[in-house]
């Protein structure tokens, strides 16, 4: 971040990549005069420019660098420049003397001794120093990386804690083949920056740019998207710009960066539009920047847009897209933004010519909803809304069910209309850390419905015209639980959240035990139980659902008629008496494709009538044992005997 306002966000030309942030600690630009060494994380010596720390304090009446030593800490001043900046610089001297690796806070007022706001590395958790981490020392090798068209994305969220046994960035590195076979595009961490203790969702974090020190830190996350790149693989990064989280959250003594204007469910709101909001907005903006171009992420999945709070001519959300696609275009890569909204306005996807703030996409929960509503019989909470076939078609011509209807859940019409977006722009799923975590017991679609039902919906999902995202270990119907889960050090904290966990669950325990497993966050084999068990694919049916997921992936892949994202190629017939749903879909170049699912426990007779050509069965999900013979090919005039809970898809293509 730049030290004064007289520095641009972004760079101003999109042939200038040279975005840089100056807030923090980081060497100077090469060819400053001041030359000294600093430490590599492996422990070797390295030349490197001087380093210059940077802090935006407006409520400190004075700053100091504190330089954490095992003798005697040092202690270096720190000089107020414009828009309250603080600064210093270690000279070439001032390194010599210093042992690496070069640990820090910023002191303020002479008595508070606080991490560096935009610290790059905490070593030492939330509440430590910040660690010097000079990003010119790791060695990248995806210099022909491009990046891949969003329309091709096929997303895999993961979280790094429980995805493997290792939990760690390295981890997931060792299961990039799998991922590749399976026919994943692009995987989607889930929030990965500083939070309190060893395990957490992440949306507690409370220092965005410093990757999580049990994850493997910033090394580690370099390797890991390193190997994405070199694997073919997207990384998506969810970052968190609405709140940060409870614990070591220091950032407010340092500066105006949050407002009491506004209040999210989970803390205190970003500053967007009141006094000093221009530092705070800043702050933001170059955190998206910075994952961009030094950690080369290639999108960003942005937490809950829908508390930004911004009454300013210049929305934030415009700001931050702005900013990031034409440093994306500087670099010449391919990258773009997915918002998180509940909002169902078609506004965050617009242009900006016709009054929208241009996002690349957003999940889109209707989807979700109908689907999981219909299959589950679930009427709790916003599900109440849901639960017809009509509204799964909807969902899959027009992208939002509730488009200015009249909502029981929120008791006011909702929503406008999307039937103008590209499929490409919106993300639809199955399940995500969000449908199965927040329930109490974690339980994933699967544990909810049968494995035939389970298939259906794995095939409305990727023949959809929109881009499909799995949540780990849903390929192969996972069997163990997504919980929520942490691991706070403040008491008061872990009680409050305990408590506020019990009411939001509305559960009644059965003695102590019950009580533990359902209420207690911060139990530790809540987390254990929710990583995920590999073991599980040596089990037949579980290697039989994983084979079915990559059959269905590789026809999405195949087929341009099932991966063109045009939702004005989509049509849907369904028969709500009988459940069977029929989709249609087509493709310029000349590729059909139906798909007909019958959702009854019984066989469905359906007439069809067939545009011209030869259409090839692809696949069939059943495996009811006096299932009919079904013909390889059908054309014209058809009566099809669909057995019970099955999906048969043909294509019709041209020689």
């Amino acid at each position: 971040m730049a030290g004064s306002l007289k520095a641009p966000f972004w760079p101003l030309s999109p042939n200038e990549a040279t975005w840089e942030l100056h807030m923090g600690a980081q060497a100077c630009r090469p060819g400053s005069s001041e030359k000294g060494r600093a430490e590599k994380a492996d422990g070797e010596k390295a030349e490197t420019c001087a380093v210059k720390f940077c802090a935006w304090a407006p409520k400190a009446h004075s700053l100091e660098l504190v330089v954490v030593s095992e003798s005697v800490d040092k202690v270096f001043p720190m000089h107020l420049s414009e828009n309250n900046f603080f600064e210093t610089t270690l000279s070439s001297s001032d390194l010599s003397s210093l042992s690496a690796p070069l640990d820090y806070f910023f002191c303020i007022d002479g008595q508070r001794r606080r991490p560096d706001p935009a610290s790059r590395w905490q070593p030492h958790g939330v509440h430590g120093p910040s660690r010097f981490y000079p990003s010119q020392f790791f060695e990248w090798h995806d210099g022909d990386w491009k990046g891949i068209a969003l329309a091709d994305f096929i997303i895999y969220e993961l979280h790094v804690g429980t995805f493997t046994p290792e939990g760690t960035f390295e981890g997931v590195i060792s299961k990039l083949p799998y991922l590749k076979e399976l026919g994943i595009t692009a995987i989607e961490l889930m929030p990965i920056a500083e939070f309190p203790g060893e395990r957490n969702w992440g949306y507690d974090g409370v220092h965005p740019f410093a990757p999580h020190h049990a994850y493997g830190g910033p090394e580690g996350l370099k390797k890991l998207v390193d190997a994405c790149h070199a694997a073919g693989l997207a990384v998506i990064l969810d970052v968190v710009y609405n709140h940060l989280g409870p614990e070591g959250n220091y950032l407010g003594e340092f500066g105006y960066y949050f407002t009491d204007r506004y209040k999210t469910p989970w803390g205190d709101a970003f500053n967007y539009d009141g006094a000093y909001c221009d530092f705070a907005r800043q702050y933001v903006v170059d955190n998206a920047l910075y994952w961009l171009t030094e950690y080369h992420i290639d999108a960003l999945r942005r937490d809950a847009i829908h508390t930004y709070f911004d009454l300013g001519a210049h929305h934030i959300l415009e700001e931050l897209h702005t900013a990031f696609s034409r440093q994306a275009q500087a670099l010449g890569r391919q990258a773009f933004i997915i918002a998180e909204s509940d909002l169902n306005d078609a506004r965050l996807l617009n242009s900006l010519e016709t009054g929208g703030y241009h996002i690349d996409a957003q999940w889109s929960d209707d989807f979700h909803h109908a689907l999981h509503a219909y299959l589950t019989k679930s009427q709790t909470g916003y599900l109440i809304d849901f639960g017809q076939l009509s509204q799964i078609a909807k969902a899959l011509t027009n992208g939002f069910v509730y488009d200015g209807q009249w909502s029981r859940h929120r008791k006011k019409r909702f929503g406008n209309a999307s039937d103008h977006l590209s499929g490409s722009q919106l993300v639809v799923c199955l399940q995500n850390h969000d449908q199965i975590g927040n329930v109490g017991r974690g339980w994933r679609l699967g544990a909810l419905t049968s494995p035939e039902l389970y298939k259906l919906a794995a095939c409305l999902l990727l023949c959809s015209p929109n881009l499909p995202l799995l949540f780990m270990g849903q390929e192969w119907n996972a069997e163990t639980p997504f919980l929520f889960f942490t691991s706070y050090g403040d008491e008061r904290l872990i009680q409050s959240v305990r408590e506020g966990y019990q009411r939001e669950n509305q559960m009644e325990s059965v003695g102590t035990q019950a009580k533990e497993e359902a209420f207690d966050p911060q139990d530790e084999q809540r987390f254990k139980h929710s990583k995920l068990a590999w073991s599980e694919l040596q089990q037949p049916k579980h290697a039989a659902m994983l084979s079915f997921y990559q059959q269905l992936i590789c026809l999405r892949k195949k087929w341009a008629c099932l991966s063109n994202c045009r939702k004005d190629l989509v049509k849907c017939h369904f028969n709500s008496q009988d459940e069977w749903l029929l989709v249609w879909r087509s493709d310029p170049a000349g590729s059909q494709a139906l798909l007909v699912v019958n959702f009854a426990a019984h066989p469905s007779h359906i007439a069809l009538t067939l545009p011209p050509g030869v259409w090839d069965l692809q696949l069939c999900s059943s495996t009811y044992p006096e299932m009919p013979r079904l013909p390889q090919y059908i054309q014209g005039a058809f009566a099809l005997l669909v057995p019970p809970q099955s999906a048969l898809l043909w294509v019709n293509a041209p020689l």
